[in-house]
This record gives C-alpha cells, structure tokens and sequence, in this order.
C-alpha cells in the first residue's frame, strides 16, 4: 500500500501524482493558490500578477496552496500562510 504522504492533490483540479509537484505547481491545470504578502488577498492563477489587485501595491506573493488534509486539503488555499 503506498503511503499517502508521497501523494499530492491538487486544490483546483483534483489531479493526483507522487511527490511534490515541481515549484508547487499542477503539472495538469497549472494553478496554483497565491496570497499577498501585504494586505492577504487571495488568487488563483498559474503565476501571480506584478501588483496585486487589491491594495494595488507590487508585492511579494506566496505559494497559498493546500496540498494536505491538516490544512483543508484539495479546494482549499493554506490559511497557515
């Protein structure tokens, strides 16, 4: 039985592989979950915009993306982050 922390499922399209997906990235759908490091604005996309549409700033955005149960699991972005 193999262990389902090898596992990974992507939060938008329900696609499963080995491992981690390369940058935390989909390698089906391609997106991924990025919140603002500024004001917390949520997105989706396959990368993150040079300034955010919220507070219009150019901000550090990082990588939101839930990819195990302990934090929602797949449909879900981590509100750890």
């Amino acid at each position: 039985m193999e262990d389902d922390l090898d596992m990974m499922t992507c939060a938008h399209c329900g696609f499963t592989g080995e491992g981690p997906f390369t940058d935390h990235i989909c390698p089906e759908c391609h997106q991924t979950y990025w919140k603002c490091a500024e004001c917390g604005y949520v997105l989706s996309g396959v990368n993150p915009p040079n300034a955010c549409p919220s507070c219009q700033k150019k901000c550090q955005f990082l990588n939101a993306t839930c990819y195990t149960p302990d934090c929602g699991g797949p449909g879900n972005f981590d509100p750890r982050i």
